[in-house]
């Protein structure tokens, strides 16, 4: 299990395609809106960082549009052919 940490918070690397996470890139993205999502999913097109929440049937806050049995739809319907992405989770204490 990869683990990295961002912004004083340990996340668990669950996908990591074509090498794309940068965690000073990251840091600068990932903001409080993303605490309550179980997953957060980051594609890279044209240079630009982009990510998005996804959570599982048990969380509170869950809604089809966020499904995190849906990413692989989300990375070949909204995102660049062939991107790099990746997906994490935040390890909780």
């Amino acid at each position: 299990m990869e683990v990295i940490i961002v912004n004083n918070r340990k996340y668990q690397v669950l996908e990591n395609v074509k090498d794309a996470i940068n965690i000073e890139e990251l840091a600068e993205k990932i903001t409080d809106y993303f605490d309550d999502f179980d997953y957060i999913v980051g594609d890279i097109a044209y240079g630009k960082l982009r990510l998005k929440g996804f959570n599982s049937k048990t969380n509170k806050n869950f809604k089809e549009l966020n499904d995190v049995d849906k990413v692989s739809d989300y990375i070949k319907n909204n995102c660049a052919y062939g991107c790099k992405w990746f997906m994490i989770s935040e390890i909780k204490n």
